[in-house]
């Protein structure tokens, strides 16, 4: 049986090298065209000659950047990232930092900079006064057709300002979503992906590269280690023996040429160990008591103090053979590396909500009176809270963000009462970042941060560009930093049959219009009376609200009008349950809209 095994695991593996021939081959072509285009971005930032530091309202949405903290300053370090409008793929370089104390974004400009690129990996360690370590990721083209693996690594030396390229030879081919830790005094690189617009590959090879030497070296783990994946969570052992993977995503061609994606939640240890003088690696299968988070891929990952690690939000994939529907969360989990347990880290509310919570359960002034039923439910714990928010974007774009206020925590009796010092906190509402996948997230100071990442609205993605911060020690409340605008929110993609009709208009007007330049070029002012006209007979064409009629009433009176509308903005493959609320959000705004 052994042997019949290993020559499995061989073919296996024998497999997977044809397969990154085959894949290079085909893609060689396309990332030949990439590599000029990104050649034109170096070229452009080679003109930079010194470094300029300027202070800059916080970055612009994005997500599957990098968010580091300082080794040395009370900072935080946010690089790259990509942002897609429906038209147009847009991957950065910029480098930015935050000062957590004076709550200031400041600009750093670097000359010769890593290329644009993202869903990198960057690694922050000490030495020689602080660096960023950034390994490999990926650019596409504006049309998001082609993408180009990078296999390059750059040091960013914080304490002089200055990029660069470490060129050496046994490294990790070019790829994506890997990820990437320090481990003692080595860099250890695991998985990711290399997608071109054909084929794709994802791996399960693991590297190390050495701090003290500048080499690479591919470990070869004894052992069963994880399937081939990318974006999973890879966590350091406190004692720097070893790191832990748990999850991932990979997909795999099924039946009829189907892409059919896998949410991995398993779970891996993979040890280092001093034998005879040598260093050797063993992987081993880890089985975590307490509460594991639901299936998910895309979430963000942090590692606190203590050797817990910080997961947060995420998405869900429903596929089937046409659609593909995501189900996105905003919640956390942490798992304790020394206790190799998952346990959910929910809020605990303000002080004053405790205070409340204690008076409750022991039959206190509050209580006193209160019937029976009524007492219970003042004692028992509050579930969760969905609360519906419609934001507009500047493009008339409505999205519904539900939000989930968590219940309050039951207090044992014998917990002593604490005064409440911040009494402004007892009328501060709870409230959580939205759901998102691929956002930034880190932990300093024994806070966790989040910035950015994306969530979707029918066949639109939404990327953010809000920030929050959690005191991991006290999770009582998320601080909001940066409140998300929703004038960044342009989405400028749009279904076959619009883009087909708005041709079809252009043409017309175009024969129409004859050439006369001057016709065509002026009347500014009757363009825009003749829009105003078009949002008044809008308005017309809708229901009409009635004389003293409440938003609820309303709403109901309409919901099947606003619900078809919803359906045809959002395209017959959405959720009913999504489009009932972008229908009931329509209604909201029209109905609170100025009368004019």
């Amino acid at each position: 049986m052994g042997k019949k095994k290993e020559k499995k695991v061989k073919g296996a593996e024998k497999t997977a090298v044809k397969m990154e021939k085959k894949i290079s081959k085909r893609s060689k072509r396309e990332e030949e065209d990439l590599e000029a285009l990104i050649a034109e971005f170096q070229s452009l930032d080679a003109k930079k000659t010194q470094v300029v530091e300027t202070a800059c309202p916080p970055p612009s949405p994005r997500l599957n950047a990098s968010l580091s903290p300082h080794p040395e300053k009370d900072e935080l370090i946010l690089f790259g990232g990509e942002f897609f409008n429906g038209k147009k793929t847009y991957l950065y370089n910029d480098l930015f930092f935050y000062n957590i104390k004076k709550d200031t974004w400041v600009k750093s400009d670097i000359p010769n900079p890593p290329p644009p690129r993202c869903a990198h990996q960057a690694v922050v360690v000490p030495q020689g006064g602080g660096q960023l370590w950034v390994c490999g990721g990926e650019f596409a083209s504006p049309d998001g057709e082609q993408f180009y693996h990078y296999k390059d690594l750059w040091v960013l030396h914080l304490a002089t300002s200055t990029w660069e390229n470490i060129k050496v030879p046994g490294g990790p081919s070019g790829r994506s979503g890997h990820r990437m830790v320090l481990s003692k005094r080595q860099l250890l690189l695991f998985g990711g992906f290399h997608e071109s617009t054909r084929d794709f590959i994802y791996y399960n090879d693991i590297y190390a590269f050495s701090l003290d030497s500048f080499s690479w070296s591919r470990l070869s783990p004894s052992g069963t280690g994880p399937s081939p994946r990318s974006a999973c969570q890879m966590t350091s052992t406190p004692e720097s023996t070893g790191v832990i993977i748990y999850g991932g995503y990979s997909k795999a061609r099924a039946k009829k040429d189907v892409e059919k994606g896998t949410i991995h939640s398993d779970m891996f240890l993979l040890k280092r160990e001093e034998k005879d003088g040598k260093e050797k690696w063993a992987w081993s299968r880890v089985n975590a008591a307490g509460n594991k988070p639901p299936p998910r891929s895309s979430f963000s990952l942090a590692v606190g103090s203590g050797g817990r690690a910080v997961l947060f939000g995420g998405v869900c994939d429903e596929e089937d053979e046409e659609t593909l529907e995501g189900d996105f969360y905003n919640d956390l989990y942490l798992y304790d590396m020394a206790k190799n347990r998952w346990f959910p880290g929910q809020l605990r509310g303000n002080k004053s909500q405790k205070k409340k919570s204690r008076r409750g359960k022991k039959g206190g002034a509050e209580g006193e009176g209160l019937g029976e039923e009524e007492g219970e439910a003042a004692s028992a714990p509050q579930g969760p809270t969905e609360v519906i928010k419609e934001i507009v974007a500047e493009d008339g774009t409505v999205m519904t963000i539900t939000e989930v206020i968590p219940g309050t925590r039951v207090v044992e009796e014998d917990e002593e009462e604490e005064e409440d010092d911040d009494e402004s906190s007892a009328c501060a509402p709870l409230v959580e970042p939205c759901p998102r996948s691929s956002a930034m997230a880190t932990v300093r100071s024994g806070k966790l941060f989040v910035y950015g990442g994306m969530f979707e609205v029918g066949d639109r993605q939404f990327t953010l560009n809000d920030f929050y911060c959690l005191d991991l020690h006290k999770m009582d409340r998320w601080e909001v930093l940066v409140e998300m605008d929703p004038k960044t929110q342009e989405w400028l993609g749009e279904s076959d049959s619009e883009g087909d009709e708005e041709e079809e208009e252009e043409e017309g007007e175009e024969a129409a219009g004859g050439g006369d330049e001057e016709a065509a070029g002026g009347g500014d002012e009757e363009e825009e009376e003749s829009e105003e006209s078009d949002d008044e007979e809008d308005a017309k064409e809708h229901p009409p609200v009635q004389d003293g009629e409440v938003l609820v009433d309303y709403q109901t009176r309409t919901e099947q009008y606003w619900t078809g509308l919803a359906r045809a903005n959002m395209g017959p493959d959405s959720k009913d349950k999504k489009v009932a609320k972008v229908g009931l959000a329509m209604a909201k705004v029209f109905y609170e809209r100025p009368v004019v």
